[in-house]
């Protein structure tokens, strides 16, 4: 299972997006999950295939119970894949525990359902950035699907220098001067337990955003205007090899209430257009997947995108899937 993107949490929808009554089909890295909320409303993701005879268990209903129906039979699954009831058939429960789906670990945190792409994930949980889990944030939450392998829009949304192409009428328009008169540009980046941190100087100024790495899909953007901040979160989400659910969050801790809150929607709503500026020119990337750091000409400003691709192709990408040793990248002045 999730060979594309293995033993890894990933949020893969709004929580919102789940009601109580029925469950959705979600997919991720190629495996097609039925997710649901049991009688307490917790969420539970099962692999949207019954062991009965094949039919996807989105198709069928939550139960008053809260176990999850198969739409064919009736056969009922309850949140850990547990096979609850086989109508017409009077079965101990030592032949039940052996008609059960499969479930993989499911959480609810901050306002994303989370999964984790294997079946076991004892000792590991979710890191989520501190805007998605504490008070005092507004949160904005947008979803779209690009054409494009989830390392194409994962190396973007951690690469600085394509801001005054990319987005020269928006968040890039005070970099076009910079640019063209070849102003010096220096990226600093600073390895963390959950992935990287990186800073960006232009003309000796160091930027005010804060640019980071949240391992192995997440991007955070920290904004600062005086006391207020705001936090742009992307989840890159590998739906299959071509296409990538692109997940944005923006948390900002200013514009709270009414009459002032709808004002601020707008702020939130100007950050899907930015997001929409990068989608033609990641889908035009060949080949879809980033190749390894020594297939494509680097510079020194790359740096972020080749800790993301090193890491990648030593976790998870091609050749550690098929054991291949890698050779060191090459990056020009």
């Amino acid at each position: 299972m999730f060979e594309l993107f293995p033993d890894e949490w990933t949020p893969i929808a709004f929580a919102r997006q789940v009601p109580r009554d029925r469950p959705v089909k979600l997919r991720v890295a190629g495996e097609d999950l039925a997710v649901f909320r049991d009688r307490e409303g917790k969420l539970a993701a099962l692999i949207d295939h019954c062991p009965h005879r094949g039919v996807a268990l989105s198709l069928g209903r939550v139960t008053d119970a809260g176990t999850l129906e198969c739409p064919f039979h009736g056969w009922k699954f309850d949140r850990e894949g547990a096979c609850a009831q086989v109508p017409f058939c009077d079965l101990s429960a030592d032949k039940r525990a052996r008609l059960g789906a499969t479930a993989v670990p499911c959480r609810e945190l901050g306002g994303l359902v989370w999964v984790f792409t294997g079946e076991d994930a004892e000792g590991r949980e979710p890191e989520l950035p501190e805007a998605l889990l504490e008070p005092g944030w507004a949160h904005f939450q947008y979803a779209e699907e690009w054409s494009t392998h989830w390392t194409r829009a994962m190396e973007n949304m951690l690469d600085y220098p394509h801001l005054p192409y990319v987005h020269r009428r928006s968040i890039g328009r005070q970099l076009r001067a910079p640019a063209e008169r070849n102003a010096h540009l220096e990226l600093e980046v600073t390895a963390t337990s959950w992935g990287m941190q990186i800073s960006a100087t232009v003309e000796g100024r160091r930027s005010a955003a804060g640019l980071s790495w949240r391992r192995p899909n997440g991007m955070v953007l920290g904004l600062s205007f005086g006391s207020r901040r705001m936090k742009q979160h992307i989840y890159c989400v590998p739906v299959d090899e071509k296409v990538t659910r692109m997940m944005l969050i923006t948390a900002r801790d200013f514009g709270l209430f009414a009459p002032l809150a709808p004002l601020f929607w707008l702020l939130d709503w100007s950050n899907t257009w930015i997001l929409r500026e990068d989608r033609a020119v990641v889908e035009s990337s060949q080949p879809p997947e980033v190749p390894h750091p020594s297939e494509e000409k680097s510079v020194a400003l790359d740096a972020p995108t080749l800790v993301f691709r090193r890491w990648y192709h030593r976790e998870l990408g091609p050749r550690r899937r098929q054991k291949v040793d890698v050779p060191a990248a090459r990056v020009d002045a």
